[in-house]
């Protein structure tokens, strides 16, 4: 037998394992690769409310996103009622 002379012997072995480990785990990481991105659409929509047609009410939150920031600012004391007053009134006429 030529095999015990002039194979791989142990190490053919090792190798021949860590490579079907390999394989095995890229084509298992590429199947959830592929599973995630092509039902991953639905977790990129912006949250809030929807009309019917499917659009956000404010064009994806910015409204409301600049509304927070202002309430943030007013509740850190960086500006005073009437300006926030003034900017609300400002940003909601704006719309």
């Amino acid at each position: 037998m030529m095999w015990y002379n002039d194979g791989w012997g142990w190490g053919g072995w090792f190798v021949m394992t860590v490579l079907m480990v390999l394989f095995w785990a890229v084509l298992i990481g590429g199947g959830v690769a592929l599973v995630r991105y092509f039902s991953g659409t639905r977790h990129h929509q912006q949250p809030g409310p929807q009309w019917p047609s499917g659009e956000s009410r404010d064009g994806g939150g910015q409204d409301r996103r600049a509304e927070n920031l202002l309430a943030e600012r007013f509740a850190r004391g960086e500006i005073d009622e009437d300006e926030y007053k003034r900017r609300l009134t400002t940003l909601r006429e704006h719309r």
